[in-house]
């Protein structure tokens, strides 16, 4: 038995040593089966990787390749004259100063296969051409449909047939929180998608327009952006790029969009009638605050309170009275002033409306008959 543990004891002891002076010497003769076993693993983890990749649940490039196609960029040229250029005077001493063009830059958002795009008023505004590139890279040259300087809202046609036309999600759906892309073209350096979250929502009171209720979002938006599209992680739209904030030029986290319930509304209108047509009540409102509700003597914690009727206006036919608080138009609910506005805007004038509110404590419904905007009235603001 000796004799047999000192035998295997011995072969161990030699396997051993050939193995340490191959390793020390020539230790690529055992490299080939090592690379064999690390291949197979890197084999293992790309595909376990590739597999992770292809199901990443947190990626939104489904919404963005659907929704991009649908984007376009527009570039606009205007004629510029000269300061003093009709000036006799002027032209005695220094000649005649020569008219120069001005370019323009912005985004649009095909809504219609027959060519129709929305984008903002001031994308266009005075403009004397307008150029369309579309996502593919054709060119084609568009005329206005119709302008809304009160949305800031533009309707645009192309002659081109079977155009990506992006489908308009429901922007009363959307919530704080909830994801979203922009997608534009940014200082002109092409399309561009970028991500983030809608910080806000009903942001009025900014200066911006009359029709204010925008969409606030912390996804960049730069200029060139203004036009674009605002989309949800389906890749419906849900807004056009308006505004940003910023104190440098840049994006700094807030930018502002036109929710589709605005958008589509304009663009019906332009498309039908060639104009906006809107309704009008006659009245103006701020924000509810505990404040005015204590001092109006109500206990509605939502909704926006009366602070003006016009005499004579449908608002003061229907009886409503300063201090009263709306909360509910129709089957809106009211939760802004802005939102207040476009949803009066958006009703059809001269039919009879339900209006709920609460005046000294009580819940009461009028029926109330809005009638057409006059082009001349400014609703204050």
């Amino acid at each position: 038995m000796r004799r047999y543990w000192l035998l295997f004891s011995q072969t161990v002891t030699v396997v051993l040593a050939i193995y340490f002076v191959v390793a020390t010497l020539q230790p690529q003769w055992l490299k080939p089966h090592i690379a064999a076993l690390a291949l197979a693993d890197a084999n293992t983890s790309l595909q376990s990787d590739t597999a992770d990749h292809s199901h990443a649940p947190a990626s939104l490039r489904a919404a963005a390749q659907r929704a991009a196609q649908s984007v376009v960029s527009i570039n606009t040229t205007k004629t510029v004259r000269a300061p003093y250029a009709n000036d006799p005077f002027f032209q005695y001493f220094f000649g005649e100063s020569p008219n120069r063009a001005q370019s323009g830059l912005g985004s649009g958002v095909i809504v219609n296969e027959d060519g129709y795009l929305l984008t903002n008023n001031h994308v266009i505004e005075s403009a004397d051409a307008i150029n369309v590139t579309l996502n593919d890279g054709r060119e084609f040259s568009a005329k206005v449909v119709g302008t809304d300087p009160d949305s800031d809202l533009a309707v645009l046609k192309i002659n081109a047939p079977n155009l990506p036309a992006i489908q308009i999600g429901n922007s009363e759906k959307i919530a704080i929180g909830d994801a979203v892309l922009a997608i534009g073209n940014p200082f002109g350096v092409g399309q561009t998608v970028t991500s983030g979250i809608i910080s806000a929502l009903g942001r009025s009171h900014l200066g911006l327009n009359m029709y204010e209720n925008f969409i606030q979002t912390d996804a960049a938006i730069n200029p060139g952006n203004s036009g674009g599209a605002l989309v949800d992680i389906n890749g419906d739209l849900v807004g056009i790029n308006t505004a940003i904030f910023s104190q440098s030029g840049g994006n700094m986290g807030i930018g502002f969009a036109i929710p589709t319930k605005t958008a589509q509304f304009v663009m019906d209108s332009i498309i039908r009638n060639g104009r906006v047509i809107r309704a009008w009540a006659g009245l103006v409102s701020d924000p509810l605050t505990p404040e005015l509700a204590e001092a109006a003597g109500v206990k509605a914690t939502s909704g926006v309170i009366v602070t003006g009727v016009l005499q004579g206006g449908p608002a003061a036919k229907a009886g409503i009275r300063p201090g009263d608080v709306i909360t509910l138009v129709g089957k809106h609910q009211v939760q802004s002033v802005g939102d207040l506005m476009s949803t009066i805007a958006g009703l059809t004038p001269n039919v009879p409306v339900d209006i709920q509110m609460e005046r000294h404590g009580e819940l009461q419904t009028i029926s109330i008959t809005p009638d057409v905007k006059p082009a001349t009235i400014r609703n204050p603001r």
